[in-house]
């Protein structure tokens, strides 16, 4: 069974290839799809790990230099990035949620790496070396499912880069042209700046909820009022408890939430709400956002739960960082970190999307949870298990990605996992 399930994943790894590298040549394809096989099968995206999995009939040196050699193609992460974000957008409805999430890639002890700056390294709160990301996740409402779309990585010591708010406009531009301006942005703190509002705000057809850190002032009936003192002073006539889990531990929130009509003094044109929930710590949270509100708690909720739902993209981002090890990359070139990055998000979205995509692909999915063997079963946020599985399952059935041509064709003497 595991050989049998090994074969499947391999063949549908292949057609997702496929489709990821169309727009490349022959190497370059191929190189993709021993990427994605190398990485899902080692749990690492050190092209020493990716070489050994590979089993090919050459020395490991030789292999490991003609990964690193292709992953120089300048034309990888524009391809891949553009495919994955395709496929993605596809998912993406009216009122889906599109999660942007700044974030960072810490590099402690690198020295060589090409345009090596300062970032703050977000879980242990100092500034260390590394690199700036920027993730768009897609997510709905009430639901556990998420869509990887989009991921950007960017130096501000590379000669290319302009600002970091150019490179958050430009990720969000692309997302929004795919998905054919669908979809909600949400933005935690650092969303409300001033350059992202000109862009947002001022275009109807953007809409969003961000989170308001309660500094800048917004207009209600028509005057200049600061948003925290709209916040503390704002009705909050609904109640609720949220439970939220961090490193473990379960903390319990017994929140009460409202709304107060406001508009940007930028934008005094466009009727925006602001969201106000108390409880959840010393200061009000409060989310400016373009979806009309009335005094009716299912409506509230929805943008209440809307922001909760970001929780999960954290929780996505350990996924893809810590299931392929992200954080020990070891390329040396900036360009090449760049089509790690690209390539990496593709394999994410194979665990989390692909496998998941149709529903005889399900039961794939199922196997490849059960293979993993965690102690304490398969968690509620299943991606750590489902890239689990797929890596034992790929290391189990072994002879690397080629293995699949052999019987690709061949009819399989029982019922079908999968359509033909």
């Amino acid at each position: 069974m595991i050989e049998q399930i090994g074969r499947k994943i391999k063949v549908q790894m292949h057609k997702f290839s496929g489709e990821l590298s169309a727009g490349l040549g022959k190497v370059s394809s191929r190189f993709v799809e021993e990427m994605l096989f190398g990485i899902s099968a080692s749990g690492s995206v050190r092209l020493s790990s990716v070489a050994r999995t590979l089993d090919e009939p050459i020395s490991m040196h030789d292999t490991h230099k003609r990964l690193s050699i292709n992953l120089a193609d300048k034309n990888i992460r524009r391809e891949i990035s553009a495919k994955t974000l395709e496929m993605g957008a596809k998912r993406i409805n009216k009122d889906s949620l599109l999660i942007v999430d700044p974030s960072d890639l810490t590099k402690k002890y690198a020295k060589k790496m090409e345009y090596l700056a300062d970032v703050r390294d977000g879980s242990e709160q100092n500034i260390a070396r590394g690199y700036w990301l920027c993730e768009v996740m897609g997510a709905e409402v009430g639901s556990s499912e998420i869509t990887p779309l989009a991921q950007t990585l960017w130096s501000q010591e590379a000669p290319d880069y302009v600002s970091e708010n150019h490179e958050v406009l430009s990720i969000v531009d692309k997302t929004l042209a795919a998905t054919d301006y669908k979809g909600i942005l949400v933005y935690d703190r650092g969303g409300d700046r001033r350059v992202l509002y000109e862009k947002w705000a001022g275009n109807p057809l953007i809409r969003f909820i961000i989170r308001q850190r309660g500094d800048r002032h917004l207009l209600h009936k028509g005057k200049a009022k600061n948003t925290l003192q709209l916040a503390e002073n704002c009705k909050t006539p609904y109640a609720s408890t949220i439970i939220k889990e961090k490193d473990g531990k379960e903390k319990v929130h017994h929140i009460q939430f409202g709304f107060v009509p406001v508009r940007l003094p930028e934008h005094p044109e466009r009727p925006l709400w602001l969201v106000v929930v108390k409880g959840y710590g010393k200061t009000p949270l409060m989310l400016l956002t373009t979806e009309p509100m009335r005094k009716n708690r299912k409506t509230l909720w929805w943008i209440v739960e809307a922001y909760l739902t970001r929780w999960k993209i954290e929780e996505t981002i350990r996924f893809i960082k810590q299931s392929y090890n992200f954080e020990d990359v070891r390329v040396m070139t900036y360009g090449r970190l760049q089509n790690m990055a690209a390539i990496t998000l593709a394999v994410g979205y194979f665990a989390a999307v692909w496998l998941g995509q149709k529903a005889k692909l399900e039961i794939l999915a199922m196997h490849a949870m059960e293979a993993s063997k965690r102690i304490f079963g398969v968690p509620n946020f299943r991606y750590y298990a489902l890239a689990d599985g797929i890596r034992v399952i790929l290391t189990k059935v072994g002879n690397g990605i080629l293995d699949y041509k052999i019987n690709i064709d061949l009819p399989i003497p029982q019922f079908p996992l999968f359509d033909p």
